[in-house]
């Protein structure tokens, strides 16, 4: 599910293009023309490469907005947790996006089925979350490649994770953290009433998840692909995109998959 690999070997650090994308807080702006006034930037399009100023937030929007250029994304923390991000400095900023390790993550795609009949679509590099929209709790079948795992799960939702959103709802909801490369996928129940022990599951990569609301008349769901909300759905369906990518540069001592590990011992 992802692949570390390298990048901009061919492109020396003086000729490096980069563009810059900023959340717009305070924090981010300050930053941004700090480091306007030592380089040039230039527009996605014409870049080798993107500089995200913000948090996590504006990561997961920067992933999604520029996804078709085929472009690296180098985030700089300007915003609270950073877990996708890495420190900010206005030094040697070329240079550290030349040195940094890449990764190649795909994300989930979401086929939702609404009440009213219409097909929506969309893709989550965190995690797909289906939860009840109404004081009732919800009410889901659940199989995995057309085979019937839950015959009726009762509780507040269930949530899709990747390895690179496990930290994430995923965590806050008590799932698994999934270390980037193990090619899982994490099935984590929010509030879960029955079965009332179970604890989640985690599955292939290559597995097609389906949820069916079996009451989306009395107990309404709605579903969430990173931060696309779709509304009364009475089925959802999930798998691997292989055919969309991008790439996250992270510093060497500073990498996504080194946190992903550090996070499972952290109190």
């Amino acid at each position: 599910m992802q692949q570390k690999v390298n990048s901009l070997e061919h492109i020396e650090a003086s000729q490096l293009r980069i563009a810059c994308v900023h959340s717009g807080s305070e924090r981010a702006e300050k930053h941004f023309n700090e480091l306007s006034a030592n380089y040039t930037f230039v527009s996605p399009e014409e870049s080798d490469v993107i500089l995200a100023l913000g948090g996590d937030g504006l990561m997961l929007h920067a992933l999604h907005t520029h996804m078709n250029l085929k472009i690296p994304i180098y985030g700089m923390n300007c915003g609270t947790i950073g877990f996708l991000m890495n420190d900010f400095s206005t030094e040697q900023l070329a240079e550290r996006i030349m040195s940094a390790d890449s990764f190649v993550l795909h994300p989930i795609a979401m086929k939702a089925i609404t009440t009213e009949g219409k097909v929506e679509e969309a893709l989550a590099f965190n995690e797909v979350a289906v939860i009840r929209a109404s004081g009732q709790s919800a009410n889901i079948r659940v199989t995995v490649d057309d085979v019937e795992r839950l015959e009726k799960y009762i509780g507040d939702g269930l949530i899709v994770s990747t390895a690179a959103g496990s930290t994430a709802y995923n965590l806050s909801a008590h799932g698994p953290i999934i270390p980037l490369g193990s090619n899982l996928l994490a099935l984590t129940p929010v509030s879960p009433f029955r079965p009332r022990r179970w604890k989640g599951a985690l599955l292939p990569h290559t597995c097609t998840i389906t949820m069916v609301n079996l009451d989306p008349q009395k107990r309404p769901l709605v579903t969430t692909a990173d931060f696309r909300d779709i509304l009364n759905v009475v089925s959802v369906t999930i798998r691997e995109d292989k055919s969309h990518s991008i790439r996250m540069l992270f510093d060497k001592d500073h990498s996504l998959e080194e946190r992903i590990i550090r996070e499972q011992f952290t109190a």
